[in-house]
């Protein structure tokens, strides 16, 4: 290539790098909208099993931790979270949890609680912790 040739670059909001959604704005407004709805597509994909009542609700929840919140969370540890971020997260957990145990007049902190499920901020948390100490 000739190193005086001219090259157009297409400027744009956001892009997809490594399977991860990047702003011009440094946000993870992208970043969390996509691994939300990768955690949707995720979920649909494991519905037959994640409401089928002839398995337990203990291995229901750990296939749902293991699979759906997993990919929601995956390369979540370099976002910039905003409370809105978290919001979101939050509110797409609870409704799959919700549609996955077949319940929906019950509180979200006492559904976790019976079902042994952390919060999804805590476990963004943790992670993040976790990606740290072994980054220094």
């Amino acid at each position: 290539m000739d190193i005086g040739a001219s090259v157009n670059l297409e400027v744009v909001d956001k892009f997809c790098y490594l399977v991860d959604m990047l702003s011009v704005d440094g946000d993870a407004d992208a970043a969390v909208e996509a691994r939300i709805r990768i955690g949707w597509n995720k979920f649909r994909q494991l519905v037959p099993l994640l409401t089928n009542s002839d398995i337990s609700l203990i291995r229901r929840v750990r296939l749902y931790s293991s699979c759906v919140c997993s990919s929601m969370l995956h390369g979540s540890e370099t976002w910039p979270v905003r409370k809105e971020n978290e919001v979101a997260l939050q509110r797409a957990e609870m409704r799959m949890v919700r549609c996955n145990v077949k319940v929906k007049r019950v509180p979200s902190k006492e559904l976790r609680e019976r079902l042994g499920i952390d919060d999804i901020i805590l476990i963004l948390q943790q992670n993040r912790l976790r990606w740290y100490w072994h980054v220094l």
